[in-house]
């Protein structure tokens, strides 16, 4: 298995607009983030987890891989922004998105052009696949298991495939789905700053579940500026987990 960081930066991206901190004016690459999304290659696949509004920059840079599919964690826009992107994705056919009942409503009305009985040429079409929290699925011979999660008071999921599990925007997790992620290599969890936030795991949140989990190797991801310089919070980390960066790519053995 093989895994791409498109995007690992929060909603509002780094540098963040109008800002003039030291993450923001920052020179190392490694501080710039786009909008949080991967790519997952295994068995002969690529999914798409999340497609933001930075989807068109970060599959540019590379080299415009084929997509089998995409996963949506839940519809707020950083994850969806950029779905109207995927049209040179589907060449005619609609392109498999697997999501809970929620998301697809939302899509339905955000992207109604997509979805219309008189479709106009050229536009984006969707297979849409209606996916329940407590039941895996398979996409070719690939299990996929959803992961529950709470988002503040929003229901989203995250995503187990194998030994690896991505999951992003998540402020509280149940013992139950902390069950479904255990014996992984490797798990990629969102850690949005360093202080408490109402809807997002703060660094110390992640790596006390981190420690639940026990992957043999964690990375954090949908950072804001508020996590400081990778430079310096890195070393502040335990030697299994990394902060991942933007076009980051990372095998995993099956």
């Amino acid at each position: 298995m093989k895994i791409r960081f498109l995007g690992t930066g929060t909603s509002t991206g780094i540098p963040q607009i109008g800002c003039d901190c030291k993450v923001c004016r920052s020179t190392d690459p490694r501080d710039c983030r786009t909008r949080s999304s991967i790519l997952v290659s295994t068995n002969g696949l690529t999914f798409l987890i999340d497609c933001g509004p930075d989807f068109r920059t970060q599959i540019l840079d590379c080299d415009s891989p084929h997509i089998d599919a995409l996963l949506i964690t839940h519809s707020h826009y950083d994850h969806v922004g950029g779905m109207d992107d995927l049209r040179p994705y589907c060449d005619g056919a609609q392109f498999p998105v697997y999501c809970k009942q929620d998301v697809a409503n939302d899509l339905y009305s955000r992207l109604p052009y997509c979805f219309s009985n008189h479709l106009y040429p050229g536009v984006p079409t969707f297979n849409m696949n209606i996916i329940h929290e407590k039941e895996y699925f398979y996409i070719g011979d690939v299990k996929v298991t959803p992961i529950p999660v709470m988002h503040f008071k929003l229901p989203i999921l995250g995503y187990r495939i194998g030994n690896f599990a991505y999951i992003t925007d998540c402020k509280t997790i149940s013992d139950e789905s902390v069950k479904l992620l255990m014996g992984i290599d490797t798990l990629v969890i969102n850690a949005l700053r360093k202080t408490p936030h109402i809807s997002h795991m703060a660094l110390n949140d992640a790596i006390s579940l981190i420690k639940d989990i026990a992957p043999r190797q964690a990375y954090l991801t949908h950072l804001s500026h508020d996590m400081g310089l990778h430079a310096d919070t890195e070393k502040e980390l335990p030697h299994n987990i990394k902060i991942a960066t933007d076009g980051l790519v990372v095998a995993i053995t099956d």
